[in-house]
């Protein structure tokens, strides 16, 4: 796992997934040596009913950066990946960085989302969450006529996810639902892919056309800090109170979880960033962890 070293500045989720990313259906995982040393690693998952394949985790070690070895890994994934799963004609991929137009010109841009990162510990967190549910009550959002509601049965999901008009409704990103960095289509297919992430899902119940839909990740362990936890909130449409509350509603779910430094990451449509940011600012121990940032939602063709 030193190949992940100063990778996101301590964020790097691939020690805790690597082992489950061997015995996941329909991924790939591409080492790379140079003798008897592991240099550089990518991988790519099959999803979309076996026509597109996201690629992500890739790693070069410290030793041998900026010398084209990414490159090198890239272009044999793309190749192996066309010649196991011939059906494949899209690669996707997230980042959290703009390369700027030189490189991105070689992909479409699908979608940008804003990213809200906080920082905190368990034991500042649960006044944090007491605090955003006052502001609710003081604004009166926590009143709103519309009511937020967990999914847990998976044929329910299905009829909330399948609904027709649901992606221009909420502005899904690209069409699709991006958990944690992985766009999916709104197709059957992937439900398997989502039912395996054990995700907590929370959607707009007040009517027949929901307005909003918002899941989050259990914490996972992450390098920072010496150690600590990390969990995401992907949070979709574009209605600020509904937003303001679903995000309360998952820190409030989580809370009991946590233990030592936690970092939590928000992934919402561009229109939401201020108000949210401003929703969770003034508490004494969890601020807000880096500047605003993107998320770019990239496609390119695979020959």
């Amino acid at each position: 796992m030193a190949i992940s070293q100063d990778i996101y500045g301590g964020n790097d989720y691939l020690p805790h997934r690597y082992h489950s990313w061997m015995t996941e259906p329909g991924r790939v995982v591409i080492i790379a040596r140079r003798g008897r040393n592991l240099v550089a690693l990518e991988s790519g998952l099959v999803v979309d009913g076996g026509e597109t394949v996201i690629v992500e985790g890739l790693r070069v070690c410290p030793k041998e950066r900026g010398c084209g070895l990414a490159g090198v890994i890239q272009r044999f994934v793309d190749g192996y990946i066309k010649k196991v799963y011939p059906n494949v004609k899209t690669k996707h991929l997230t980042r959290g960085d703009d390369p700027g137009p030189e490189k991105l010109h070689k992909f479409t841009l699908l979608a940008r989302r804003a990213v809200l990162s906080l920082r905190g510990d368990s034991e500042g967190f649960d006044s944090f969450v007491s605090s955003l549910k006052e502001k609710l009550v003081v604004s009166d959002e926590s009143n709103s006529s519309r009511s937020l509601v967990p999914v847990k049965d998976l044929d329910a999901l299905k009829a909330f996810l399948f609904d027709s008009d649901l992606s221009s409704r909420l502005q899904l990103p690209g069409g699709a639902i991006i958990q944690d960095w992985q766009p999916l289509k709104l197709m059957e297919s992937n439900l398997d892919i989502l039912a395996r992430r054990n995700l907590t899902w929370i959607v707009d119940g007040s009517g027949g056309k929901p307005l909003f839909m918002s899941f989050h990740t259990s914490p996972d362990p992450i390098p920072y800090n010496g150690g600590s936890l990390r969990f995401n909130i992907d949070l979709y449409g574009t209605e600020t109170s509904l937003a303001k509350k679903s995000l309360t509603t998952h820190l409030n779910s989580v809370k009991s979880e946590i233990q030592g430094l936690v970092l939590v990451y928000i992934y919402m449509h561009q229109t939401l960033s201020k108000d949210l940011k401003r929703f969770c600012e003034g508490h004494d121990t969890v601020k807000q962890f880096q500047n605003f940032w993107e998320q770019l939602f990239l496609e390119k063709e695979l020959y």
